[in-house]
C-alpha cells in the first residue's frame, strides 16, 4: 500500500533519458522533437539530495571551504575587494578605512594603557594609584572626544563623496579606529597622512 512503486524510475535514470534527449535534439536541425512534459523536464533538474559517495562529497566539500578561507584571509591581507568578507565590502567601507588608517587614533593605544594600568595597579602607593587611575580616566575620555570627532569628520567626508554614509558605516570606522594599526583585519593599504580624496 504505501512505499515506493518497484516500476517507478530511479531519479538518475530520469535524469540521464533527460539528457540523451536534450543531446539527441540539439544535433537534429530545427526543433524535431516534441516539447517535452513538465514532469521530464522537473525530473531532469532534480538532484539527488544525498551523494552517493559521502566520503568523497564531504572531503570535497571540506576542501572547497578550507579553499574559500584562504582566498577571504589573502584578500584581507592584501585588501582584494572581491573575497573580502561582506562587513568590508563596497567603496564606502574602502574609503573609511583608509581614512581612519591615514589618522593617528587615541583608541590605538587606549589597550596598552589599560595594560600599563594593571601593571601599575599593583603598586601599593596611594599617591601612585590615584595618578594612574586619573591618567587611565583622562585617556578614556580624550579617546570619546577623539572618536567624535572621528565620526562627525567621516559623517562629512561620506556625505560629500557618496551621497549619504550607508547603516553602520561610521560604527565601522570607530570600532577600526579602537583597535591597534597592526592588528586591523583588512590589512592598511595607506600610510599615515595619505587621506583618501
Amino acid at each position: 500500500m504505501f512505499g515506493r512503486k518497484k516500476d517507478a524510475p530511479v531519479a538518475q535514470d530520469v535524469i540521464d533519458r533527460a539528457s540523451r534527449e536534450r543531446e539527441d535534439r540539439q544535433r537534429s536541425a530545427g526543433k524535431g522533437a516534441p516539447t517535452p512534459k513538465r514532469s521530464v523536464q522537473q525530473a531532469a533538474r532534480k538532484r539527488p539530495l544525498v551523494p552517493e559517495d559521502r566520503r568523497a562529497a564531504r572531503s570535497q566539500s571540506r576542501n572547497a571551504a578550507a579553499e574559500q578561507r584562504l582566498r577571504i584571509r589573502e584578500a584581507l591581507n592584501t585588501g582584494e575587494e572581491r573575497y573580502l568578507p561582506l562587513r568590508d565590502k563596497g567603496p564606502n567601507r574602502r574609503y573609511i578605512r583608509q581614512f581612519v588608517d591615514a589618522r593617528w587614533n587615541l583608541g590605538e593605544f587606549l589597550m596598552i594603557a589599560a595594560l600599563i594600568f594593571v601593571v601599575l595597579s599593583f603598586i601599593q602607593t596611594v599617591e601612585v594609584q590615584s595618578a594612574v587611575l586619573l591618567g587611565f580616566w583622562v585617556l578614556i575620555m580624550a579617546v570619546i572626544v577623539d572618536c567624535f570627532f572621528l565620526r562627525r569628520t567621516l559623517k562629512k567626508r561620506l556625505t560629500a563623496k557618496f551621497g549619504a554614509p550607508n547603516a553602520g558605516d561610521l560604527w565601522y570606522g570607530v570600532t577600526r579606529a579602537l583597535q591597534l594599526r597592526r592588528l586591523r583585519l583588512p590589512k592598511p593599504q595607506v600610510k599615515r597622512g595619505d587621506y583618501p580624496v
